[in-house]
């Protein structure tokens, strides 16, 4: 890679999460007094006066991981120092030297990368004094200019903290720029990968980056963070994010999992495509079904995709068996394309990313107004509206006025007229004869001004078109 990796180490609690979102100016990686909260890397591309780097967090070192995870979360930290070309070596001026920082240090003398040491938490200018102590972690007084105090809450030494990281990167290489400018724009896609916890989530994301970028564990709630992961795919870009599980909201435990759901909801509400996973040896829950409800709210393009179809087919269960039991459990979303993948060992997970990219562009079509009222010419003239209150529900035009979602008003006399079945059958009908199968579409029935004069509605004075609606849903 081209663009510089600036790797955050150090025991935990010592601030690097809170480090890493103070320098990237947003909130991006957990922060809780919990030790051990973050588990994966975490990462943040940082552009700083026309340089380009990766700023990584990692899991605290030297910790022990209530969930047994203590080698995979070295493995990860192993993986992002190999890759570093700029450790960021943070400590707690508060606390002073700990046991565990000695560990820390003895373990990067061992690595030949730049160092930079950040004495953090220092809110205060007296502690300044006390710092003295840190420098034998570096390897003496000779090098304390290799040394930084900052501290996120007080704001201290931000831009001192950036140009002495931006003083050890490596030259700029020539591809840098342009490969940091790729990494900055917007993706092809972006898409959320959501679901509760241990359903496979993690494997599936190192399944489309091809790499040992997320801890894989049996461990339910492995990850804690929303993590973006950049991957490319014949030659286009994609964002998958990793989403923490979810659990039911009374079974929430702390702030951490209380902030994953938060984070999950989030992912759902900026991502272009979201991929809901099951277990396909397992019922669904009601946490799935609080998923579904939220990607429904958003209307966001949705695939439904049943992970670790090995087992499935083990226990002799078969897609058309799991199509019905999602269509029965998510009415609502009966549109959306179901998907059976293992993710472990990469079955189909190619043609999933198709299918997003597909489903992705229905969201983005727009009809034009003339084919839209011949659409709903046809299906008032199939199928008309029952009068309400001795009163004749009428459309006069409709028209698209937004896309992701396909967003349609219909001008009409009196919106209460119209029923929720009849609603239920045009929304069918767009379904049917627009470029909007598997994908929300938003319909907003608008009552007419009486001032407004806007001619006959769209079933009167116009040539029968009825036979041009599919019968399955007149």
């Amino acid at each position: 890679m081209s663009v510089p990796q600036v790797v955050i180490v150090g025991r935990p609690n010592v601030g690097k999460s809170s480090l890493l979102n103070w320098l990237a100016g947003k909130r991006v990686s957990v922060v809780d007094p919990t030790a051990g909260v973050t588990r994966d890397r975490v990462s943040h591309l940082i552009h700083e006066k026309n340089r380009y780097f990766d700023l990584v967090d990692t899991g605290g070192m030297g910790v022990e991981d209530v969930d047994n995870l203590t080698a995979d979360i070295e493995h990860q930290i192993d993986i992002a120092i190999e890759s570093a070309d700029l450790v960021v070596f943070v400590v707690d001026g508060q606390s002073g030297v700990a046991p565990l920082d000695r560990h820390v240090a003895e373990r990067l003398r061992r690595v030949e990368t730049p160092k930079l040491l950040v004495v953090n938490k220092c809110d205060s200018t007296r502690l300044d004094q006390e710092i003295a102590e840190f420098y034998a972690l570096i390897g003496g007084g000779s090098e304390a200019d290799d040394v930084v105090i900052t501290s996120v809450k007080a704001k201290r030494n931000r831009t001192e903290l950036l140009q002495a990281i931006l003083h050890r990167l490596p030259p700029e290489t020539e591809n840098e720029a342009t490969e940091g400018e790729s990494l900055a724009t917007t993706p092809e896609l972006k898409l959320a990968i959501v679901g509760r916890r241990n359903v496979g989530k993690s494997t599936f994301i190192n399944a489309l980056a091809e790499t040992d970028r997320m801890i894989v564990s049996d461990v339910a709630g492995t990850t804690r963070d929303s993590v973006d992961i950049r991957f490319e795919l014949d030659g286009k870009s994609f964002v998958a994010i990793d989403t923490p599980g979810v659990r039911k909201r009374k079974s929430l435990a702390n702030d951490i999992e209380y902030y994953g759901l938060i984070r999950a909801k989030r992912s759902i509400r900026r991502a272009d495509v979201v991929m809901m996973l099951f277990d396909a040896s397992d019922t669904i829950s009601r946490v799935d079904k609080q998923l579904v409800d939220e990607i429904e709210a958003n209307y966001k393009p949705c695939i439904f995709v049943v992970n670790k179809w090995d087992k499935g087919l083990d226990m002799e269960m078969t897609t058309e068996k799991w199509t019905e039991y999602l269509v029965h459990n998510f009415p609502g979303m009966r549109h959306a394309p179901i998907a059976f993948i293992t993710a472990k060992s990469g079955r189909n997970v190619k043609k999933l990313i198709n299918l997003s990219q597909s489903i992705y562009k229905q969201s983005r079509e727009r009809v034009s107004t003339g084919q839209l009222n011949r659409v709903v010419k046809a299906a008032v003239q199939a199928n008309a509206p029952r009068h309400k209150k001795n009163r004749r529900p009428k459309i006069y035009f409709a028209t698209q006025v937004s896309t992701q979602p396909p967003t349609i008003v219909l001008k009409c006399n009196d919106p209460s007229l119209f029923d929720g079945h009849w609603k239920r059958y045009l929304l069918g009908v767009f379904r049917e004869m627009l470029p909007f199968q598997e994908v929300p579409v938003k319909v907003y029935f608008r009552g007419k001004d009486d001032r407004e004069d806007l001619g006959p509605s769209l079933d009167e004075d116009a040539p029968s078109l009825a036979q041009s609606v599919p019968s399955q849903t007149r």
